[in-house]
């Protein structure tokens, strides 16, 4: 049953005076051994650099926009990654004016020895603003002041090599992609050249252009083909309303002068069509049949002033609108022929629009890559010359640089936990660990102390309580064993002080 907590104190000093042996004897041991344990503890001594980070020299912002110098986000992090890399450690390790002469030939189990010690003692703090600090902890002052000392040489060394190599890298990889898009730019560009050479179909604004010709054009024929048609139909019917031959009385020599007259038209007609013309094929066959009408005339024996009667001669109406009506006719199949090939041409002309269409979508998605890829090329093309520029930054040691504001300095004094807190804890301790054992053992003691535990925790009224009774022999014991451990007490005091005086006055 746990003892409540009021009556906790009651019970202590009860167990305090009946085990004052017990108490005596933590006390001492307790006392003892803590200060005993200052003298075993071994003593650390810390030594450190502190490096400043310089990242706002005159350089900075002269590149500004032109280069990039170097940034570290975490400068702490970024030197406890740097200094705990195997390779870095490993160049300590082996470092012989830090380990003397042999270091570099000792075995592989010693090394790795050193680097686990190594890694186990390392410090890396922030100091505030742009500083920061490598610190080693060691037993030996010496040798916590040479491993500070070449850390902190190292961390510059390598972050140095790390900042040329990180912008050589980044040089690097941005050539390449450079190299990269001139290559696909230049594939693109064969890829346009080749499209253009092979599809010449024009522009959709030169096919619109040409299809709205074409369709005013075939308009245009249309209406004149309607009103050909139209003529012939009126030339018809006039030609059906007249006689194609008039009976007159005429002369050989009206035969000769009517011939004269229609060579004279054909040959005015030659000067402008070809004999395949309607009104050439006529005339010359008008010509023709005067020419027979003639000689039969001649034949007769009628004489040259003689008149012929009763002959039939061509109508010269007749002869005018059938002339005109084959004319008609040759413009009316002139111009349905036109409009034949206008509407070949119309249609042509669809088919070529399409293909405009289908060669506008692949051209759209070849000059879309190209101006990507251009995009991308010239964008390449600065960012390689800031990193080239940046390149010569870190080789040159501009940008962001790594300088030892404070160098490493020898330890005088230890670090952490000193023999004097060894030497006060043990007092107090050995004062207080008596109480601290009687209150656990109190709350998990099994017997019954006090009443509440009964009323509380068992539910059984407790009528009265009997205390306790001793005789006068067990007061004169309990004086004596007091008396008795109080000097002893004293004497452990004095002693537990003048061995930590001696100690601190080195004298043990």
């Amino acid at each position: 049953m746990a003892l409540p907590l009021s009556s906790l104190p009651v019970e202590i000093l009860r167990e305090i005076r009946s085990r004052k042996w017990q108490v005596f004897l933590a006390f001492v041991i307790v006392s003892f051994v803590v200060l005993a344990a200052g003298f075993v503890w071994p003593y650390k001594y810390k030594s450190e650099v502190v490096i400043f980070v310089d990242d706002q020299n005159i350089i900075r912002p002269l590149m500004e926009g032109s280069a990039i110098t170097t940034k570290v986000s975490d400068q702490v992090s970024s030197a406890r990654q740097t200094l705990s890399n195997r390779d870095a450690l490993t160049e300590v390790a082996t470092d012989p004016g830090i380990w003397g002469s042999g270091s570099q030939t000792v075995d592989q189990a010693t090394i790795e020895s050193r680097i686990g010690a190594l890694r186990a003692n390392l410090e890396v703090s922030r100091v505030g603003g742009g500083y920061f600090s490598i610190g080693y902890v060691s037993e030996s002052p010496a040798e916590a002041f040479r491993i500070a000392q070449r850390l902190g040489q190292l961390f510059i060394s390598e972050s140095s090599q790390k900042k040329r190599v990180e912008s050589r890298s980044a040089y690097d990889f941005i050539d390449k992609q450079v190299k990269s898009y001139e290559q696909q730019l230049a594939q693109v560009e064969q890829r346009l050249q080749n499209f253009l050479s092979e599809n010449k179909e024009g522009t959709e604004e030169e096919a619109r252009t040409r299809m709205g010709n074409l369709k005013s054009q075939l308009e245009l024929a249309e209406l004149e083909r309607t009103e050909l048609q139209a003529r012939v139909e009126s030339l018809q019917e006039q030609l059906n309303n007249i006689d194609p031959t008039l009976r007159q009385g005429r002369t050989a020599d009206a035969y000769q002068q009517r011939i004269s007259d229609m060579e004279a038209k054909l040959d005015d007609l030659r000067l402008r069509y070809l004999d395949t013309y309607p009104d050439i094929v006529i005339l010359k066959e008008q010509i023709a049949e005067l020419r027979k009408q003639r000689e039969r005339a001649l034949e007769e024996g009628q004489g040259v002033s003689e008149a012929v009667s009763g002959q039939e001669v061509v109508n010269p109406i007749y002869q005018d609108i059938r002339s005109s009506l084959s004319k008609t006719r040759a413009d009316l199949e002139t111009t349905t022929t036109r409009i034949n090939s206008l509407q070949r041409l119309i249609a042509e002309q669809e088919q070529r629009m399409d293909r405009i269409q289908e060669n506008k979508t692949q051209y759209s998605e070849i000059t879309r890559d190209m101006k990507v890829n251009t995009q991308i090329y010239n964008d390449l093309l600065k960012r390689r010359e800031r990193a080239r520029v940046s390149m010569h930054l870190d080789i040159e040691g501009q940008g962001l640089n790594y300088e030892i504001y404070e160098s490493a300095q020898y330890p005088t004094q230890p670090s952490g936990v000193k023999f004097p807190m060894f030497a006060l804890a043990g007092i107090f301790l050995g004062a207080f660990a008596p109480f601290g054992a009687i209150a656990g053992l109190l709350q998990i003691d099994p017997r019954v102390r006090a009443r509440q535990q009964l009323e509380e925790d068992v539910g059984l009224p407790v009528l009265a309580e009997i205390p306790q009774v001793r005789t006068p022999y067990e007061k004169r014991r309990d004086r004596w064993v007091t008396v008795t451990i109080s000097v002893f007490a004293v004497v452990s005091v004095a002693a537990y002080v003048g061995i930590a005086a001696a100690a601190l006055l080195g004298v043990i």
